[in-house]
């Protein structure tokens, strides 16, 4: 459905033992959308994340993506609605046994539909595409420095072209300039590619040079969603708190927010 939104939460709840970590969490994501998910230690965002790309299922409630229900229980149409987004993980999360070029290839040779050649050219495209080499393709992941495993994480989660792209932190572990990188670098490909992309993230700077829009969760719900400079002006104590403080101020300045 083309014109449903992207993601859809519905009154999902999450639930370890006793304690809820979300409960009555609603929210919507449209397409095109650039998405920064903050809260605080606990809250849930990565939870939350691993809800929309169903590796965890919601206690209650429902997650619907470009208007599917992401647990259909049809296992045809679930995997076909799952190859239309991709995930980088906070670590990378590549096999440490396979080289770089068999870690982007992983999701193309899973689906056994594609020869030997057509791989091949398709994985160098995506080496390309985030910056990469041919040559890095024989690479094993112990060899590539903190940058280059989220590119070849970023290629991977590129690689059967979603139109939704989930980011864990995605500049978590990178000094100023391979961050400011990266950045660009997911902000050309939103423009090129048309992505819908959500990102959890506690770098400031991050957040004000690429999400449009912020979601804050907190007491186990989304507590505000919208535009950076909306969301700054609700008065609450962890929303002053996170962006209110002089170090905020200064980084979303920085950023071109706020102004």
């Amino acid at each position: 459905m083309e014109d449903s939104p992207v993601i859809e939460a519905s009154g999902v709840g999450t639930c370890f033992g006793s304690n809820w970590v979300h409960r009555g969490l609603d929210l919507v994501v449209e397409r095109g959308e650039v998405l920064a998910l903050v809260g605080g230690s606990g809250s849930g965002k990565t939870t939350l994340l691993r809800h929309f790309n169903g590796l965890t299922r919601p206690s209650e409630g429902s997650v619907r993506l470009f208007g599917e229900p992401l647990y259909s229980g049809d296992v045809v149409a679930d995997r076909a609605l799952r190859r239309r987004f991709g995930m980088l993980f906070q670590q990378g999360a590549l096999f440490s046994a396979l080289t770089v070029f068999e870690n982007v290839a992983f999701p193309l040779r899973e689906l056994r539909l594609l020869d030997a050649d057509l791989i091949r050219d398709l994985v160098h495209l995506k080496l390309a595409q985030v910056e990469l080499q041919a040559a890095d393709g024989a690479c094993m992941p112990s060899e590539l420095s903190g940058g280059m495993v989220k590119r070849v994480g970023l290629a991977r989660a590129l690689v059967l072209e979603p139109e939704l792209l989930l980011l864990d932190e995605p500049t978590a572990g990178l000094d100023p300039d391979r961050a400011e990188a990266f950045v660009t670098l997911i902000k050309q490909l939103h423009a090129e590619l048309g992505l819908t992309v959500v990102l959890v993230t506690h770098d400031l700077d991050t957040l004000a040079a690429l999400a449009a829009h912020v979601a804050v969760l907190a007491e186990r719900r989304i507590l505000a969603h919208g535009s950076l400079d909306a969301i700054m002006q609700i008065d609450h104590p962890f929303i002053s708190g996170f962006f209110g403080s002089r170090r905020s101020r200064i980084a979303l300045q920085r950023g071109g927010a706020g102004s």
